[in-house]
C-alpha cells in the first residue's frame, strides 16, 4: 500500500511576500535529510508538503527522520487511495485494522480540499462512519472518540490517516543564518545548540580541548555529541581549539579565584573571531543563571564584556536543570554527556570562585598575559572536523 507523510508547516504560513525563501529552504533541508534513506519524493501543494514513501524505503525510518526537522508542526502518516467512497472506505479499514481493533468508539473527519467532489465533507462522514460502525460495532463519539479516522480529498487522491503527530516546530534551519555553539561535553550546550536552531540557525560547534588534561575521549564524547545534534542541524563543523597553554598561563600568572572568569573571557575571545571567519552572527552558551559560580550576572557580565561584534545567545539562561535534562533526553544527548570524561571547564577549578568579580580586577591580572598572543595562537592551532 502506498503511504505519504503530509506535513503542515508551522509559523512560516505566518511570513508574507518572503514566504518562499521559508519554504524552499524547507524542502531543500527534508530532501537532504532524506536523502540517505531511499528516493522519497518532496513536494508542496496547497500549503501541505507531501513526502511520497516507495515501497522500497522504510516508512518508519522517514518518519523519525521528519519528526526531527524544525519547521514542521503537524505530521500525518497517510495510506493513499482512489476518490472513491469505496476505495476510502477499504483503504481504512486496511491501513488502520490495528487502531479499529482496539477501538470501542470513534468518529469520521473528512476535510474536501477538492471542491469538485460530488459529496459534502460532512456526508463523506457520515457515509463511510455510518458503515464502519455497523460493520466493528463501533460507537460514534462526536466529542472525546478512542479513535478518529481522517480522510483528506485533494486534487489527485484521497488519503487515510489516523491523526497528525506532533512535528519538532520552530523554523526551517538556515532560515535566520549561522552561529557559533561552545560545545562542551556537558549536559547544557547540546540543548542550547538544539534551541536556536530550532529557531533557524545553523550551528558551527566550538570545542576548547587541554590534552593531557583532557583526553581523547573526552574529546571523541564532544564529537558524538555533535554527531547527535546533526539529526535535528544537519552537518555541523567542530571547531577543535587547543587550550593547554593559556590555561597554564591563566594558572602559573592569575590569582586562583580568578582562573574561570579569566579562562571564559578567553573562550570567548576566540569563539568570537572563530565565528567571524565562518560567517556567523552570534555565540551560542549553555549557561544558566545561578547554576555555577561563573554564571551569576555580575560573572557573565565579565565575560561577555570581551566580545565587542557577535551577540551572545543563551537560551537555556532561565531554565532549571531538570528542564535542561527532559530536552537533552528528548534529543537523545543525555547518555552521552555524563560520560565521566572530564572537560576544559574542570581543568585548575579554583576552590572558592569569584562570584561578584569587579572588572578592574579582572583587567589588572590579565594584564600579567600576553592575551592578543595566546589567543592568536589558539585560534591558528585550531582544528576542524566535521561532526
Amino acid at each position: 500500500m502506498k503511504e505519504v507523510l503530509l506535513l503542515k508547516c508551522g509559523e512560516i504560513v505566518l511570513k508574507g511576500l518572503n514566504r518562499k525563501k521559508f519554504e524552499d529552504r524547507l524542502l531543500g533541508n527534508l530532501k537532504r535529510r532524506l536523502k540517505p534513506l531511499g528516493d522519497c519524493t518532496v513536494s508542496l501543494r496547497q500549503s501541505v508538503i507531501y513526502v511520497e514513501i516507495p515501497e522500497t524505503v522504510d516508512g518508519d525510518a522517514v518518519m523519525e527522520a521528519v519528526e526531527k526537522v524544525f519547521g514542521i508542526a503537524l505530521i500525518c502518516r497517510a495510506a493513499v487511495c482512489e476518490k472513491t467512497l469505496e476505495a476510502m472506505q477499504e483503504t481504512a479499514e486496511t491501513y488502520l485494522a490495528d487502531h479499529i481493533a482496539r477501538a470501542q468508539s470513534f468518529k469520521v473527519e473528512t476535510k474536501r480540499g477538492d471542491k469538485r467532489f460530488p459529496m459534502t465533507s460532512i456526508q463523506v462522514s457520515q457515509h463511510i462512519g455510518g458503515e464502519l460502525a455497523q460493520k466493528y460495532h463501533l460507537k460514534p463519539d462526536m466529542h472525546h472518540p478512542e479513535l478518529t479516522i481522517h480522510f483528506e480529498i485533494r486534487e489527485q487522491y484521497a488519503f487515510v490517516h489516523a491523526g497528525p503527530v506532533q512535528g519538532a516546530g520552530g523554523m526551517p534551519v538556515g532560515t535566520n543564518g549561522r552561529a557559533a555553539l561552545l560545545l562542551s561535553g556537558g549536559i547544557d550546550s547540546p540543548v542550547a545548540g538544539y534551541m536556536m536552531c530550532k529557531r533557524g540557525l545553523e550551528l558551527i560547534g566550538i570545542h576548547f580541548f587541554s590534552y593531557p588534561y583532557t583526553s581523547d575521549r573526552a574529546k571523541e564524547k564532544v564529537f558524538e555529541l555533535g554527531h547527535k545534534l546533526t539529526a535535528y542541524c544537519g552537518k555541523m563543523p567542530i571547531l577543535v581549539v587547543p587550550f593547554t597553554k593559556i590555561q597554564e598561563e591563566i594558572r602559573d600568572k592569575c590569582h586562583e579565584e580568578l582562573f574561570t572568569l579569566i579562562m571564559r573571557r578567553f573562550m570567548m575571545r576566540i569563539a568570537e573571531q572563530l565565528a567571524v571567519q565562518y560567517e556567523c552572527g552570534g555565540l551560542i552558551t549553555g549557561e544558566s543563571l545561578g547554576q555555577v559560580a561563573s554564571q551569576t550576572m555580575p560573572a557573565m557580565a565579565v565575560t561577555n564584556a570581551v566580545c565587542e561584534t557577535l551577540p551572545v545567545f543563551r537560551p537555556v539562561i532561565g531554565m532549571d536543570k531538570e528542564e535542561i535534562v527532559q530536552i537533552a533526553r528528548k534529543i537523545d544527548t543525555f547518555e552521552t554527556s555524563i560520560l565521566p570524561y572530564e572537560d576544559c571547564c574542570t581543568v585548575f577549578t579554583p576552590k572558592h570562585p569569584n562570584t561578584k568579580p569587579k572588572m578592574y580586577k579582572i583587567l589588572e591580572a590579565e594584564a600579567a598575559l600576553d592575551v592578543e598572543g595566546l589567543v592568536a595562537e589558539a585560534v591558528a592551532g585550531t582544528e576542524r572536523v566535521m561532526a
